[in-house]
């Protein structure tokens, strides 16, 4: 029978003849750190991001369901309102639910998407990806992540819209665990993804326009020798994600409104909703108000997407370079 000898090195032991070797705990932790290090860094920028863009995104909403009932407001008449009627506090409603969908759904957005360019680069041979490779990888981690994110973002829809109703009719969320409590005690689980279907449509031309749009800007600026001689300054990145953030909201405002008129509809006193479907809200509004219609809050949705679109690429940027700092 074989004798087999052993001998001990930090954090391993190593059996000689058998030559059976346990991982370094450090190597395994390290491992872990660097496959969530795309979703943690998505959720590190989007949170910051939601932080500052809040009170447009919640100003956005109110023109939407103003637009909705046939009422015009300006962004300045509404937060004037919101601040007299509300108080500054208002301005940042469901802002628990917005964090918490930042961090599942920019995470995984932002993650998935780095992970599935770099998969695509690798099968390319490190080649630059083509336009339509960017665009499905895009599309692809757009719509996984709405879908996974949705619980959080019906939750802030509903935490925005419920001060605009009777005080009979609402809802009282308190924080967003309140609201997903509520949602699966009233409507079951399978409520928390009523509107998944347009809101993954919206994040899917979100995606499509943020994050393949900035790639497409990245390159063609750098081939235009903006960025500095790394192609990598403020110049680049702040000019490639504003031209990103015109494109996710030109993309993604129609459908945006359908996905907001979904979620925050309430059953009548006969238990009939509104709209049956995504399909149905869609053409209700282009028979009410024509195609411009879901274009209501356009130039607010702009000036809140396009500052978004650049703190979270900037933030994500630097979160990204402290990582290399780090050793990571």
């Amino acid at each position: 029978m074989p004798v087999l000898n052993t001998f001990r090195t930090e954090n391993t032991t190593v059996f000689t003849g058998a030559q059976i070797v346990a991982a370094p705990p450090k190597q395994e932790a390290k491992s872990v750190l660097t496959a969530a290090k795309p979703f943690l860094t998505g959720s590190i920028a989007g949170c910051f991001s939601t932080c500052c863009i809040q009170p447009m995104d919640m100003i956005k909403v109110r023109i939407q369901l103003n637009a909705a009932s046939g009422a015009a407001a300006s962004p300045v008449g509404i937060a004037s309102k919101m601040i007299a009627e509300e108080g500054v506090a208002s301005l940042y409603a469901g802002l628990s639910a917005g964090l918490t969908r930042q961090v599942v759904y920019t995470g995984s957005r932002l993650g998935l998407y780095d992970v599935f360019t770099d998969k695509a680069k690798e099968a390319n041979g490190g080649k630059p990806l083509p336009l339509h490779q960017t665009a499905l990888c895009a599309l692809a981690a757009g719509g996984i992540a709405a879908v996974v994110g949705n619980p959080a973002d019906l939750s802030l829809v509903r935490m925005q819209a419920d001060s605009m109703l009777p005080p009979a009719e609402r809802r009282g969320y308190s924080s967003v665990v309140s609201a997903l409590l509520s949602i699966v005690k009233h409507e079951g689980p399978l409520g928390l993804l009523k509107g998944a279907g347009p809101t993954a449509t919206r994040a899917m031309g979100l995606n499509l326009g943020m994050l393949g749009g900035n790639t497409e800007a990245k390159k063609h600026l750098k081939q235009a020798e903006i960025g500095g001689e790394r192609g990598d300054g403020n110049a680049l990145i702040f000019s490639a994600s504003a031209i990103a953030g015109f494109f996710a909201s030109a993309f993604s405002l129609p459908f945006d409104y359908v996905k907001t008129q979904i979620q925050k509809q309430k059953p009548d006193a006969a238990g009939r909703l509104q709209y049956a479907s995504s399909a149905d809200c869609a053409l209700q509004t282009l028979r009410a108000g024509g195609p411009l219609r879901f274009y209501a809050g356009f130039p607010t949705y702009y000036f809140r997407i396009a500052p978004h679109a650049m703190i979270t690429l900037v933030a994500a940027d630097k979160v990204k370079q402290a990582w290399k700092r780090m050793g990571v």
